[in-house]
Parts: C-alpha cells; sequence; structure tokens
C-alpha cells in the first residue's frame, strides 16, 4: 500500500488530467498546474487516439467523453497518383477515433474537473525542492505548492525533465512543419476511411469530413524550426502557396488545396520527437507523457502513450509502498513499449520520403507492401491490442542476489 497521499501535477494537455483522474482511483489527491491561463482554446489541429488510448481512457471514465467528439477512422487506404488499395484491417480492436486537440484538453479537464480535480492556471513551474518527506514546487508568479510527489506532464519541452536531469535531451527537430485545413472537395472515399497519399513532390493524408468536405494533413519540408507563434506570424496565404506548389500536380492533392480556405488553415507547427530519456525520475519527481516520451506523430501513438503512461503510473503508486520502488516499476512497464513504438515510427518517417525511383516503383510494389510491411496484424497488433489490467497488483522487481 503506497504511501503517496498528495501529488502536484505539471501541465493541463492529456498527460496531466489523465494523471490526476488516475491518481484520485488510486487513493491520491491530485492538483494539475498549467503554465498557460486556460485550455487549448481552439488551438492546434486534429490527433488519432489508438484503440490501446481509447482503452486507456475508459479506465479513467473519459472514454464516453472523448468518443462524442471524435471522429471514427474504420478503415484505410494507400494511394500512389490514381493508383489506390485498400490496407487491410485489425481484427478484434475498436476503430481509430480522430479528435480535435483542443476539444480533447477540455473534455479531459471537463471529466477530471467534474470528480474534483483542482486546476490552477498560469501557473508557470520554475524550480522545485525536494525533502525527505515532500517536494516544494515554485512558480514563477512567486507562489509554492507541496506535495508527496511532482509529475511532469508538461510536454516535449519539459521543464521537470530539466530538472530531474539537466544534463537530459531535448526535443529533435525533423525537418517538417505540420499543416492541417479543411477543403470544400468531397473525395472519393467511404466515410470513416484515411487515406495515405505518396504524392509527386511529398506526402500527405486525407478523410471525408463529418457533414462533408475533406479533412486533410501535410508535413511541408522546413529548414529551421519555428516556433509556434512565428508559424501562425506567416500569412495562412503564403502557406497555402507552399501547399500548392507541392501538392499542385497530384490528385486529390489539387483540389484539396484548391477548395481549402485559408480562415481554415490550421499550422501545427514545427514536427519534434524526443530521443530516449536517460532519467524518467528522482527522489519525489517523475515524468509522464511527451515529457518521457515523445515518438514521431507517424507512430500514430503520442496521445495514447501517454494516456497509457499516465494509468500506469497510478497503478505503481497505489501499489508499491515506496516512491523510489514504484517509479522504477513504472519505467519497468513502460520504456521497452515506448521505444519501441518510436522505433517502428522512425521506420515509417523513411518510407513517407521515397525517392523518384521508388515512386515510379510503389504502384507496382503496393499490393506486395500491404501484404507484408504493412500488413497490421504483423507491425501494430501488439500496439494496439494493449490493454491495461487495472485491478492486476502491480509488484517490485525482486532484488538482485
Amino acid at each position: 500500500m503506497t504511501t503517496v497521499r498528495t501529488a502536484i501535477v505539471i501541465g493541463g494537455g492529456i498527460a496531466g488530467p489523465v494523471t490526476a483522474l488516475a491518481l484520485r482511483r488510486a487513493g491520491i489527491t491530485a492538483t494539475v498546474y498549467e503554465a498557460y491561463p486556460a485550455t487549448a482554446n481552439g488551438i492546434g489541429g486534429t490527433l488519432a487516439l489508438a484503440p490501446n488510448g481509447m482503452a486507456a481512457l475508459r479506465t479513467v471514465g473519459t472514454h464516453e467523453a472523448v468518443t462524442t467528439i471524435a471522429t471514427p477512422i474504420v478503415r484505410s487506404a494507400l494511394a500512389v497518383g490514381r493508383r489506390r488499395i485498400d490496407m487491410p484491417t485489425l481484427t478484434g480492436v475498436p476503430p481509430l477515433h480522430v479528435v480535435h486537440r483542443a476539444e480533447l484538453y477540455q473534455a479531459l479537464h471537463d471529466q477530471a474537473f467534474a470528480e474534483g480535480v483542482p486546476f490552477a492556471y498560469g501557473k508557470r513551474l520554475v524550480d522545485a525542492e525536494q525533502t525527505d518527506d515532500a517536494v516544494i514546487a515554485r512558480f514563477e508568479d512567486g507562489t509554492t505548492a507541496t506535495a508527496d510527489i511532482l509529475v511532469g506532464a508538461d510536454g516535449i519541452r519539459s521543464t521537470v525533465r530539466g530538472l530531474i536531469d539537466p544534463a537530459a535531451p531535448g526535443p529533435r527537430f525533423t525537418g517538417l512543419l505540420g499543416v492541417e485545413a479543411v477543403a470544400r472537395h468531397d473525395v472519393d472515399a467511404e466515410p470513416g476511411t484515411m487515406t495515405f497519399a505518396f504524392g509527386r513532390r511529398g506526402y500527405y493524408l486525407y478523410w471525408p469530413e463529418p457533414g462533408g468536405g475533406t479533412r486533410w494533413g501535410a508535413n511541408l519540408p522546413q529548414q529551421r524550426p519555428m516556433s509556434l507563434v512565428e508559424a501562425r506570424a506567416v500569412p495562412a496565404e503564403q502557406w497555402l502557396d507552399m501547399l500548392r506548389a507541392t501538392y499542385g500536380d497530384d490528385d486529390p492533392g489539387r483540389e484539396l488545396v484548391a477548395t481549402s480556405n485559408a480562415d481554415d488553415l490550421q499550422v501545427v507547427g514545427s514536427l519534434q520527437i524526443m530521443p530516449p530519456v536517460p532519467h524518467w525520475h528522482r527522489g519525489r519527481m517523475v515524468l509522464v507523457g511527451d515529457a518521457a516520451h515523445a515518438p514521431s506523430n507517424s507512430s500514430g501513438q503520442g496521445a495514447s502513450l501517454a494516456i497509457e503512461s499516465a494509468v500506469q503510473l497510478a497503478r505503481c503508486l497505489r501499489d508499491l509502498p515506496d516512491v523510489e520502488a514504484a517509479f522504477a516499476a513504472y519505467v519497468r512497464l513502460r520504456r521497452t513499449r515506448v521505444e519501441k513504438v518510436a522505433a517502428r515510427a522512425a521506420r515509417i518517417n523513411h518510407a513517407k520520403a521515397p525517392g523518384a525511383v521508388a515512386r515510379t516503383l510503389m504502384p507496382l510494389l503496393m499490393p506486395l507492401m500491404v501484404r507484408t510491411v504493412l500488413d497490421p496484424e504483423k507491425t501494430v497488433a501488439d500496439e494496439q491490442r494493449y490493454v491495461i489490467d487495472w485491478d492486476a497488483p502491480v509488484t517490485a522487481e525482486p532484488a538482485l542476489r
């Protein structure tokens, strides 16, 4: 039985509220501290929640609220030029769910708040001090908070990660910037179909929007990383010009760009990934979600892995008697899984940028690819069928003799 009774959770995005909800179910009172003055307020594009992520949300009672605001993706297809082929589906799992990031933040906040989780906004963490039996968080506004543990759910640019290990690596720029829009063009695809398209100059994906139109996303090459503020200072028409130059010769890329309104264009920002983080915890501080592991968006697992880790951290704190044992068990349960997903995503990144010869051959190779490297039973079955058994007790790793 744990001796932990209170927790400070830094970050109010995805991992933060889920961590607080899971900790409450473990008998630990958690307060969420968010640096920004409010939730996302419409900022950000969409993200995918894989079946394993939805299963983890069910554990903390947010599954139904998220399903209500999400678009289920029940099938997928691969397209090169006019050649299109349906991809096999993974049997025995719920569909992928695509959801607006800001709406997901709000849904998780609302559920946590309804269950009694306190939220404090405008609280930017600057430092933390540890004692034998507590951790004291210090915020930019001069206030402090004290609890038994501090959880860093503060994303890819985590302050807590640097407090745990000043030598910890930071995010790495992928050389790409994410852009998303809704086109007034209706693609020739059944509702609930996500198509992964290889154009002449770039990769993009799209799916029919409920109610009409097509939501699509693209990754534009970028020489240097830009902050979200910098990217959004660039006029939307300038981004559209770049999209026309990249996808104007593709089908349906040209129609998607031509019928996308600048007002609906969402610049998601420079895409970054986390290299392996050596130390996920120190003393009474621990990392969860993107602060510890942020695979490429090619994985389709970033948010789902963050949700899983929040739940697993709470299980470990619930069942093990001291903080060090709980954190060690948490890392043991999570590190191998998240690093395996990151490695798979890295392989996909290479496949997204085929050379001229590969693009020429791809239409001929597509049937073979679908049966081999794109077969979900061979690639993502273990990832997506993963379900956390909340009721199963976590045990400490046996000491080495």
